[in-house]
């Protein structure tokens, strides 16, 4: 049976698409993803492109932090039919590693294995042109999709070695990707200083049950707050202030915070008690 995988890079899904909706690459924090939509987009272009091909599956290649710490977005993919999370580590500088690896040795073991005809990469790395070439030589078809203008934001070298080029244009990326909602700054006048203090509070509601306890955990550790967490918290309070916040009121809003989570985790506690 030829089946056809999908290898996402989310590094460049996210950076490239942010250009492709705002004009300006955008922080992870200032972008909001629907899970599913972006599943079925992924879905229907494997199909159109390696016809008579079934899916095997999608491997979403992305960034954590130490101890397999998720996101709530990374948590709500990771739940979705077809799709199959693959991390990294995410350094505290927001860098990305070992991703290109995992991406590298799933496409050469599926190769090898002939569990797939044809392979979708969503990526513009050009340090995968050898793992494509050593997958064409075991038969396996590479199609790169790229995001509009893809000629511009992939590897050259890349581009030549695959056997399609392909590119999403900007209503696409609208269809799954997002900017928040004021993410780009509060309108004028509408906020004022006191809004600060809704924010941690607003963030600990958003998290997943599964999230809470982690993200105690790690704090237990470090003493700190998971980085995606805390650059998504400190852009919310920007946000609500309309300015950049100052050494104190970091310090107010990350232990406000904390403390949101923990009041969350004694709710639950409680709850499990009466039950």
């Amino acid at each position: 049976m030829e089946r056809v995988a999908v290898f996402v890079d989310a590094g460049y899904l996210f950076a490239q698409g942010s250009v492709a909706i705002a004009g300006e690459k955008l922080s992870r924090t200032s972008l909001s993803l629907d899970p599913r939509r972006v599943r079925d987009v992924l879905v229907n272009f494997a199909r159109s492109k390696a016809t008579g091909c079934s899916l095997l599956r999608i491997y979403w290649y992305d960034g954590a932090l130490p101890g397999v710490y998720l996101t709530s977005d990374q948590a709500r993919l990771g739940e979705v039919d077809d799709v199959k999370l693959r991390l990294g580590v995410l350094s505290k500088s927001g860098q990305h590693r070992g991703v290109d690896s995992l991406l590298v040795t799933d496409l050469l073991e599926l190769s090898r294995h002939r569990a797939i005809s044809d392979a979708i990469l969503v990526t513009a790395d050009e340090g995968l042109r050898l793992a494509v070439q050593i997958a064409q030589g075991l038969g396996v078809r590479v199609h790169l999709l790229g995001i509009e203008p893809s000629r511009a934001n992939q590897s050259s070298a890349l581009r030549l070695e695959v056997d399609t080029l392909s590119e999403w244009s900007r209503d696409v990326i609208a269809g799954f990707l997002a900017v928040r909602q004021g993410a780009e700054g509060p309108a004028e006048g509408a906020v004022t200083s006191a809004q600060l203090e809704d924010v941690p509070q607003v963030m600990a509601d958003g998290l997943l049950i599964a999230e809470l306890q982690p993200i105690l955990d790690y704090v237990e550790k470090t003493r700190s707050i998971p980085f995606e967490i805390d650059r998504q918290l400190l852009a919310s309070s920007r946000n609500a202030l309309g300015r950049n916040l100052n050494e104190e009121e970091k310090q107010y809003v990350r232990a406000e915070f904390r403390a949101c989570v923990q009041d969350r985790v004694d709710e639950l506690l409680a709850e499990q008690v009466k039950a």
